[in-house]
């Protein structure tokens, strides 16, 4: 990714123009991932989200979405309703400088509620262009909602023609190549996606079907543009990346080596009957504690122990295929020290 970096920086930062690199790249994920036909790129997974409900509405010409409780999908005006992440830990819901009527765009249903989903839907379906989701919630700690939930949202869009959105900017190309939906066999509409297509670069994308991009300027109504969209640096580190998460048994070991180390500090936690634990999806994991507990302050952590974690009980951690085994079991050693000065 480094080198693919370096040699195309010098051929120049952005061109404000389409590159070869970006078909390379698109071509890279689309032969890869049955769900999509074709790919826009963008700089950002907020842009993604925000150029996904555009075009939602654009196809169905209707205005109204709904999200859910705990999934946060960037800072687009109409989603900061109710949003996870960095919002919930300031312990508000919105944001400032959202007018009403933006939010009143916006439905807001808990998850996992397959009543209040389908009742909802029945009931205001003429007015909802999408559903959006984050498959495998990570936002706002590790929200595991069951397959048949999915499944049944799926069907639910299917039967009164609103489109599923599928935010996979964590978990795609995360979790599997396919993200969620190869994960589960469960087909979106729409798909967002975020850094990790472009190598930690800033870029982000959205896709779908050939008929519903089809609806996308220059070929359709529904405007998008940005002059740093596609951008040759990004897309260059992007197909490094992906190039890597296509090597045979990659995240089959990426799996492996999260729940190895899932495992040894869930081991400690329960010899020790700390009332925690951790679980894992793939390369993602969080800690979850049934009650209160005291942990010490970030300020007395030194960081002399060369493990980092996210600074926020709502952020989960992600086990990387540089992490050696060596960094594994360093960890599980600090992690299970450290719950033993927050137990004591």
């Amino acid at each position: 990714i480094e080198n693919a970096i370096i040699e195309t920086v010098k051929n120049g930062t952005t061109f404000g123009a389409p590159t070869a690199l970006e078909n390379k790249l698109a071509e890279l994920i689309i032969s890869n991932h049955q769900y999509i036909e074709k790919i826009r790129f963008v700089s950002s997974g907020t842009e993604a989200v925000m150029s996904a409900l555009r075009l939602a509405r654009g196809v169905t010409g209707k205005s109204k979405i709904i999200k859910f409780e705990g999934c946060y999908h960037g800072h687009t005006d109409a989603l900061l309703v109710k949003a996870g992440s960095g919002l919930i830990t300031f312990g508000t819901s919105s944001s400032a400088g959202v007018p009403e009527a933006f939010a009143n765009e916006t439905i807001v249903l808990p998850l996992n509620d397959e009543q209040k989903l389908e009742e909802t839907i029945t009931a205001l379906h003429q007015e909802i262009a999408a559903v959006i989701i984050e498959p495998i919630p990570a936002n706002n700690g590790l929200l595991l909602q069951s397959k048949k939930f999915l499944f049944h949202l799926r069907e639910l869009c299917v039967k009164f023609n609103i489109l599923l959105i599928f935010d996979e900017v964590i978990s795609g190309f995360r979790v599997g190549f396919e993200g969620a939906s190869g994960l589960y066999e469960i087909g979106a509409d729409i798909y967002t996606f975020g850094k990790i297509i472009g190598g930690g670069m800033p870029v982000g994308a959205y896709a779908a079907s050939n008929k519903i991009m089809s609806h996308v300027a220059p070929e359709g109504a529904v405007y998008q543009a940005g002059t740093l969209s596609g951008n040759p640096v990004a897309m260059a580190a992007g197909i490094a990346q992906l190039q890597q998460c296509l090597v045979p048994n990659f995240y089959k070991t990426l799996q492996e080596k999260t729940e190895q180390l899932v495992d040894g500090i869930n081991q400690h936690i329960h010899l020790k009957k700390y009332e925690c634990h951790l679980y894992n999806i793939g390369s993602i994991f969080w800690i979850t504690f049934s009650k209160e507990t005291h942990i010490n302050s970030a300020d007395k952590i030194d960081g002399k122990n060369g493990i980092y974690f996210g600074p926020s009980g709502y952020e989960v951690g992600f086990v990387s295929a540089a992490h050696s085994e060596e960094d594994i079991k360093q960890t599980i050693d600090v992690f299970s020290a450290g719950l033993d000065l927050a137990f004591s």
